[in-house]
Formats: structure tokens, C-alpha cells, sequence
């Protein structure tokens, strides 16, 4: 792809174009194609990656796993894909299912990018031994769940720059149109000033985010593997969703700045606590009519599982204290998945919600400083829009009250599904230029640094 096809591609996805990357994007040759290796494929974010085609990843998709129930729900997904009326993907999956399927795969090399998207326990490992064996890997958060998994990640970040591959994790939440112009709107110093420093009962930026269990998928109830609820498999909710918080954090607050773990993170708060399923809750999310003895541990009033769902975390990056909640529930009484940010700045913070009052959507808005604005604020708020409207044609705003709404087209409201796509666009330029920003390695040990110390904390 030459480079003027790929930035016109790209001005696509960010527009919000669903269509599928094959149409958008010239072919390569079979030499220099992504061949996808998708190693034990336990959690769904793996089939998500291959929502649709690109011209730069080869149809065939070899995939080593265990029999069992991730995998017949990875390659179900797949061929809903495949059968769609509407843009069909072409995948051919190659399917290899034995106990020794991770040696296999090493052992074949049938491809050069391993996909990872399943129990967190063992990510850390299947990282560590691909990175060994020369070989590419785009894997899903979690990469390391506690402080052992995450001194091996950092050996594997050494590893993969002597062997010259690329090591990334995704990041979905860099896609998502409303953190996009909180960034935006963060680095406008006319209107948000600078990013206070905050305090610990006040922290200058706070990120709730709050999942639930039971959810639909493509358009289908998702089964989730009863080893979710595990958290030595699955890993605790700072340690997992908290990643895509803190990474958003990072990417907001200090955009293409190189960070030292060592030197600009001090966490010094973390929290954990459960939530309670019933055993037919349970039942209705993983199909499964009694719980495995791993999660024995868990279990309180005989068949009630307190489920490692919810944590805190509180800490300074380059002195700005921050705040990160991450939650589960059963099931969402209205609604979805739904995100709460602030980012405070001497001039303006800027606030995204999705509640009932903007139809659990995620809206984004601009609040002064002083609580109540003025007409020079006003107008500031106008000059930044425009500022915007430039990069991001069609975005508005609107008074509301002593506040700004940032009015977003539908255009631009892909869909989480979606996100996933345009991490791999990403993944693919960074593997034509040879190398990840200099920025991404740094903050990503930063980052797992940051999860993992809180976790640390917790639990102590």
C-alpha cells in the first residue's frame, strides 16, 4: 500500500466508515502479507480482529487451540463473518487441536503474527515463547495480570527489540470518538489551560468504567468460559479493564511522551471488592449448570460466587494525581457498557457521561472552570469547535445550562465492534514501518507497571 492509499484509508476509518479494509486499501504481495497465527482463542476480543478483511492480511488463518468451548465460539464467529450477506469476510481457518497445540504452532511458523485473546494466566507465556521464536504478536489486554507476569512481559519487550518484532496490545478505547476530542480539547491551551495536579481526595482526572457480564455480541448472547470468573485466569478488574483506563490516561494527558515507570508513576492507593452471582446468574452467562472447583474459593453461602469484579486504584503520573474505578454487574437494567471521565483543567474540564439523560450514550462536554462561564468563555469554547470542525468535519457544540455539549454526527459512532479493525490498521502501518512509535513500549511497561503495583496493593 502506498502511503497516499493508506492515509486516504485511514481518513476513512476515522470518519467512521464501516466498510471493509480490502476495498479501501492495494493489494500485497504473498511475500510481504500478515499471515495470522490465533493461538488458543478463549475469549471472543479474538474473533473481533477479524470482524472484516483487510488487503494486507492473508485469508488463511492458521489456529492452534484446545478443543473446548473457546474455540468452537472463536470459529462460530468467524463464520458468521464469512456468511454474512452484507460485506462478507473470507476467512479460511486452519484448524490444528491437540494438547500440544502452543509447540506446534512454534514448531510450523505458518505465520507471522500471533493473535492473543484468552485466559490472561497464561498470555504472559505464550507472549514470552513467541516473541522467542521471531514471530510478531498482537495481543488483547490483559498482557500481564500480576506483578510475576509483569517482570516477564518486560523481559519479552527486551526480547522482541533484539529479534526486530513487534510486541503491541489493544487498545480499543483510543478509538472511541468522545476520548478522541477529550484529547483534542485537553491540548487546546486557550480553552483547557493546563491539566491541574490535583490531590488525592480531589485526583485532576478520574475514569469509572462499569461492564457487565451478561451481553450480546454480533448481535448474540455472549457465552463466557467459566474461567471469567477465575481471578488467578482472568486476572482482577484493575488488572484487566484498568489497563484500557490507565492506557487512556497515559494517551490523553501526556500524548507521544516517553515514560519512566521508575521515574513518573507512584501509585499509592488500590481496592478490591466482589460481586455476588447467584448460580442461575451464573448459569445464564456461561451456560454451565455448577461451578468448577477452581472457583470453590469464591463461593459464599453455599452456591453464591463473590466474584473478583471491581477495583480502585489511585496514583500520580508525573505528579497528576488520578483516580481509575473499574466494575462489573450481572446484567445493565437499561442500556450497556458505559464509561464516566473527567479531565480538570485550570480553564475547563472536560467530562464525558453516558447515562439515561444522554440515552447511554457517551457524550462529551466542556464545564468552566469557575462553575459559571462567561461570554469570553463562550467564545472560546466557539474558537476551539472550530478548531475541531477542521479535523473532524461536523462536530459542533451547543449551550446547555452553565456548559458546553460537544455534538458528535452519527458518522462517527462505529460502534465498539468497529474499534477493534481500526487497532489492527494501526498494528499493520507500525509493521510496514518497521517499529512502534518510540513512545508505545515505555508507556506500555508504564502502564502494566501501573495496574499491576495497584493490584499489588490491594490485595496486601
Amino acid at each position: 500500500m502506498n502511503k497516499s492509499g493508506f492515509l486516504f484509508f485511514a481518513a476513512l476509518i476515522m470518519a467512521g466508515c464501516q466498510q471493509p479494509a480490502e476495498k479501501k486499501a492495494a493489494s500485497t504481495t504473498d511475500s510481504t502479507m500478515v499471515r495470522l497465527l490465533t493461538l488458543d482463542p478463549g475469549h471472543f476480543h479474538a474473533a473481533l480482529v477479524q470482524k472484516i478483511s483487510y488487503a494486507d492480511i492473508a485469508s488463511t488463518v492458521h489456529v492452534y487451540a484446545p478443543e473446548g468451548s473457546g474455540l468452537d465460539a472463536y470459529l462460530a464467529l468467524i463464520n458468521q463473518y464469512n456468511s454474512r450477506e452484507q460485506d462478507p469476510t473470507r476467512w479460511n481457518e486452519v484448524v490444528y487441536k491437540g494438547d500440544d497445540f502452543a509447540e506446534k504452532m512454534l514448531e510450523e511458523k505458518k505465520g507471522n503474527v500471533v493473535v492473543l485473546s484468552g485466559n490472561n494466566r497464561l498470555k504472559t507465556d505464550y507472549i514470552q515463547r513467541s516473541v522467542a521464536a521471531g514471530l510478531n504478536v498482537l495481543a488483547d489486554k490483559p498482557m500481564a495480570i500480576d506483578k510475576t507476569n509483569f517482570d516477564k512481559l518486560v523481559k519479552a519487550f527486551e526480547e522482541a527489540a533484539s529479534k526486530k518484532v513487534l510486541l503491541y496490545d489493544i487498545m480499543t478505547e483510543r478509538s472511541e470518538i468522545t476520548n478522541m476530542l477529550q484529547k483534542e480539547l485537553m491540548h487546546i491551551p486557550e480553552l483547557f489551560g493546563e491539566l491541574k495536579k490535583g490531590s488525592e481526595k480531589d485526583p485532576a482526572v478520574f475514569i469509572e468504567s462499569i461492564h457487565y457480564f451478561y451481553k450480546q455480541v454480533s448481535g448474540r448472547p455472549l457465552v463466557r468460559p467459566d474461567w471469567f470468573f477465575d481471578p488467578i485466569q482472568q486476572g482482577d478488574a484493575i488488572a484487566d479493564v484498568g489497563t484500557h483506563l490507565v492506557d487512556l490516561i497515559q494517551w490523553q494527558c501526556f500524548p507521544e511522551v516517553v515514560l519512566d515507570h521508575s521515574k513518573d508513576i507512584d501509585v499509592y492507593g488500590g481496592k478490591i471488592w466482589p460481586t455476588p452471582l447467584t448460580l442461575s446468574q451464573f448459569t445464564s452467562i456461561t451456560g454451565k449448570t455448577q461451578y468448577a472447583p477452581f472457583l470453590s474459593p469464591y463461593i459464599v453461602n453455599d452456591s453464591v460466587l463473590n466474584t473478583h469484579a471491581n477495583g480502585e486504584m489511585n496514583y500520580k503520573i508525573k505528579d497528576v494525581h488520578a483516580r481509575i474505578i473499574a466494575r462489573w454487574d450481572y446484567r445493565a437494567e437499561e442500556g450497556g457498557d458505559s464509561h464516566y471521565a473527567i479531565m480538570k483543567g485550570t480553564k475547563a474540564s472536560l467530562e464525558i457521561k453516558q447515562t439515561k439523560e444522554e440515552n447511554f450514550k457517551p457524550v462529551l462536554y466542556i464545564l468552566p472552570a469557575d462553575g459559571k462561564g462567561s461570554k469570553e468563555f463562550d467564545a472560546t469554547v466557539s474558537s476551539a469547535i472550530q478548531q475541531i470542525e477542521a479535523k473532524y468535519p461536523g462536530v459542533s457544540a451547543e449551550r446547555s445550562g452553565n456548559k458546553w455539549k460537544v455534538v458528535i454526527p452519527a458518522t462517527y459512532d462505529v460502534g465498539h465492534e468497529a474499534h477493534f479493525g481500526e487497532v489492527m490498521v494501526r498494528y499493520l502501518q507500525f509493521i510496514k514501518d518497521g517499529k512502534l512509535p518510540d513512545w508505545e513500549v515505555p508507556n506500555m511497561i508504564a502502564k502494566y507497571y501501573t495496574t499491576t503495583k495497584a493490584l499489588e496493593l490491594a490485595t496486601k
